[in-house]
């Protein structure tokens, strides 16, 4: 187990909201992975496109520290109905997080749109499965139970040469999501804005939404779901152990606080960003702007994030953070590879049976 590297997270903190807002503004689209999980397995190009980026920056970023991914150690039954937990807690959590053209959104949402009990839930149910079920591997590929766990090491404030270039490799994805927005063509479609409440007339000389630039749109969602993989193994968000030692929190020896860096960084950020900086909420590479408004808290918000925090407990891993394992381990020709698949498998499985 590595020493926790809390630079490192707060760097991947302050990274993972850029590519998050950038596709807000460029397609007006949530970056909502198991969204992009269950539209792609529906046929959505798009979502598919974001996919294969989060899959790319996995195996980029697998290129940079080398050797596979790390272990969640579980069996195969187990990290199947992990990942099966996942997308049906997901797929159940988001019918209350829909966006305007009715296409699965991110739990993450949730938070901005205050529904906090659901978020506290995934917390409570995850803290449990954790405490319960959860391993931790270590260097000699043993298994230990939480109550065996070896303590974690010092904190270590320096920054890997491995986590360097992760910083640096975001550049390419950053610079051409930049490029779109400062050359995206400005294309008004004839569909004029929406009346005023309580009125009829539309407010005339300004578009709902600009031509849709497909090309450009699938190049956009490419680019920010590269960025946002690299940002996620420089957070150390990808590591299944070191979410699991998060969350056993500081009453447990094996606790490792580095995941509390990366929320300091992306939570004030995110918020800003998403609150002072949408501009005129229409998204720069043109298509209708898609931020869902939200809705009212009840049992399938409830059900879904607590069926989804029993799947994340069990073996540590999110949609993100799977894509980008299975793109790591797939240049490295690593054994997690079989596993990393059969739960992306499990994953769309739980999303698509309802």
């Amino acid at each position: 187990m590595a020493a926790p590297s809390p630079l490192s997270s707060l760097l991947g903190g302050l990274s993972l909201p850029v590519p998050t807002h950038a596709l807000t503004v460029l397609n007006g689209n949530v970056f909502g992975i198991s969204g992009f999980v269950h539209r792609a397995a529906r046929g959505s190009t798009e979502a598919l496109v974001a996919v294969v980026g989060l899959i790319l920056g996995g195996a980029i970023g697998g290129l940079i520290e080398g050797g596979g991914p790390q272990s969640s150690g579980l069996s195969l039954s187990e990290l199947a109905a992990s990942g099966f937990l996942v997308g049906f807690g997901t797929k159940v959590h988001a019918s209350l997080i829909i966006d305007s053209n009715g296409r699965l959104t991110s739990p993450l949402i949730a938070v901005q749109r205050l529904h906090l009990r659901a978020h506290d839930l995934w917390d409570c149910t995850i803290f449990i499965t954790v405490s319960v079920v959860g391993h931790i591997p270590v260097p000699d590929q043993r298994t230990y139970a939480h109550g065996n766990m070896r303590p974690t090491a010092p904190l270590d404030w320096s920054l890997r040469s491995t986590a360097r270039k992760l910083l640096v490799s975001q550049l390419v994805p950053f610079a051409v999501s930049v490029l779109l927005y400062l050359f995206a063509p400005s294309k008004p479609s004839q569909q004029l804005a929406k009346p005023e409440p309580d009125t009829e007339t539309p407010l005339k000389g300004k578009p709902v939404e600009l031509e849709p630039q497909s090309a450009l749109r699938h190049l956009a969602f490419f680019s920010t779901s590269t960025q946002f993989a690299l940002a996620l193994q420089l957070s150390g968000l990808a590591d299944p152990s070191r979410v699991i030692r998060f969350l056993l929190l500081p009453f447990h020896e094996a606790f490792d606080p580095s995941l509390a860096f990366l929320a300091a960084g992306t939570i004030p950020l995110a918020m800003s960003l998403y609150h002072f900086a949408l501009g005129k909420e229409i998204p720069r590479l043109g298509g209708r702007w898609s931020i869902p408004k939200g809705g009212k808290v009840d049992w399938k918000l409830v059900a879904g994030a607590a069926i989804f925090g029993i799947g994340w407990g069990m073996a540590g891993v999110c949609p993100g953070p799977g894509l980008v394992n299975f793109g790591h381990a797939l240049v490295n020709s690593d054994v997690q590879l079989p596993a990393m698949a059969l739960w992306l498998v499990a994953l769309v499985t739980g999303g698509l049976i309802i």
